[in-house]
């Protein structure tokens, strides 16, 4: 297995710079793993490929408007991208500046003061603030958008799913973004079933895999949290017969890292922590039987874990698909079941 097995060539104007209105109003890619057939459709019709007894499990993280602006004393401007809270006041950020040395001291734009107290690998540094800088990311933070994303947001909850509920991630649970409350109370009224679960998302998740032999690749550890209560319910629609529908990658590895712990006789069990868990073809999936996803990056480790559960030739092959229909694809871009 070698990182250029999941590479693929994107036209540019294939990458989705703004997000549909109304979001459930994208397009729908239906995969079927057994059949190897590809149906067309759009999301608000996704009730018509659920069955009876499937339980949709979101992930409810909440996208911290972490990008914010500080000044060196020398006045020169430096951006911080804020990746991960240490403690109270000290974060893992990603830095843009020259001579980022550790003991540099910061002040933030209409914020606390801070230094740098660690110099980590590339730009990544550790900070430490003055007082605890979310009061400060929520008035003048600016939201994360990925790189490949040209086009301003005019409205910063476009990049929240409308579900979002517990802050933590540099990055939205992009396949929860075609949710509207219109769907999801339809939905419920079909008598289809949500639970919640928690991975915060960091920005090595869509980081391309530079390592020739993709196991090789050190993939960063990410919180995440799965309830008593989602538990139970997840347990429950398994013994009963019902698919267990993952929105999302995270919502997948966040299930499936809980399934590492399970006791015999259960498929998932509470789980509360860091998880390092990297899926790639041959991985056995424990608890996940389909998936709600958007189409990914080349050589990502995103689309490595779509094609652990597809097959990687099968997905490439519907990708090349949903390029030649004019699929929409990365973050604002449409979305795929695969069952």
């Amino acid at each position: 297995m070698k990182t250029s097995d999941f590479d693929y060539t994107l036209p540019p104007e294939r990458i989705a710079q703004v997000p549909l209105e109304p979001r459930h109003s994208s397009r729908l890619l239906v995969y079927s793993r057994e059949g190897k057939q590809i149906e067309h459709s759009f999301f608000w019709h996704l009730e018509r490929f659920l069955k009876p007894g499937d339980l949709l499990v979101l992930n409810q993280t909440k996208v911290v408007p972490a990008r914010i602006h500080a000044l060196k004393p020398t006045g020169g401007r430096v951006e911080l991208l804020m990746l991960k809270k240490m403690d109270p006041v000290t974060w893992e950020a990603l830095v843009g500046g020259k001579r980022m040395k550790t003991g540099l001291s910061l002040h933030v734009v209409k914020g606390p003061s801070a230094s740098i107290i660690e110099e980590l690998d590339g730009s990544r540094r550790l900070i430490r603030f003055s007082e605890p800088i979310e009061p400060t990311l929520e008035q003048t933070g600016e939201m994360p958008l990925p790189p490949y994303i040209h086009t301003s947001l005019q409205d910063p909850d476009r990049y929240q799913t409308v579900y979002a509920r517990i802050s933590g991630s540099a990055a939205a649970p992009t396949a929860g973004l075609h949710f509207t409350p219109e769907l999801m109370a339809m939905l419920l009224q079909r008598g289809f079933e949500f639970t919640e679960v928690t991975l915060h998302v960091g920005l090595d998740t869509f980081a391309p895999v530079t390592e020739e032999n993709p196991e090789t690749h050190k993939i960063h550890s990410e919180w995440c949290e799965i309830t008593p209560k989602a538990v139970n319910k997840i347990n429950a629609t398994k013994m009963n017969g019902g698919r267990i529908i993952a929105v999302g990658t995270t919502s997948v590895r966040t299930l499936e890292s809980a399934a590492r712990v399970a006791k015999e006789g259960k498929t998932v069990e509470e789980f509360c922590g860091p998880t390092d868990l990297f899926i790639l073809p041959g991985f056995d999936f424990k608890v996940v039987d389909a998936l709600i996803t958007n189409f990914h990056l080349p050589k990502s480790t995103l689309l490595m874990l779509v094609s652990a559960f597809t097959g990687r030739e099968e997905i490439l092959r519907v990708y090349q698909e949903a390029i030649r229909n004019n699929y929409r694809f990365y973050s604002f871009g449409d979305a795929m079941l695969i069952q």
